[in-house]
C-alpha cells in the first residue's frame, strides 16, 4: 500500500530509522529533490513502494521528504535506485 499525500503520520512515523513500536516495522525518512507535485509524489511512492518490505511510502513534494514504513532497514542503495528510477534524485537520509 503506498500514500502519497500530505496527512499526518502516526506518532514517531517522521523520525529516521525509528521503530513504530506497535508494529515493529521501521520509519526511515529521506530526501528528495525534483519532485513538484502529485504525479511526482505518486512516481516516487510507487517505484519506492515495490521495494521488498515497504509496507507504506509518504511522499511530500512541497518539503521534499519521502517517509518509508518498513519490515526492516532498507539499504541506501536500494532507495537511490528507486527514486533514480521514477526520475528523482536522492539527496539521502533526512536529519
Amino acid at each position: 500500500m503506498t500514500e502519497n499525500s500530505s496527512r499526518s503520520t502516526p506518532e514517531g512515523a517522521g523520525e529516521v530509522g525509528g521503530t513504530d513500536d506497535r508494529s515493529g516495522e521501521v520509519t526511515a525518512t529521506y530526501k528528495v529533490t525534483g519532485m513538484t507535485c502529485g504525479h511526482c509524489e505518486g512516481a516516487v511512492s510507487s517505484e519506492l513502494g515495490e521495494l521488498a518490505g515497504v509496507s507504506s511510502v509518504q511522499a511530500v513534494a512541497a518539503s521534499g521528504l519521502v517517509t518509508v514504513t518498513s519490515k526492516a532497514p532498507l539499504d541506501e542503495e536500494a532507495v537511490r535506485a528507486a527514486v533514480d528510477e521514477a526520475g528523482y534524485e536522492l539527496v539521502g537520509q533526512a536529519g
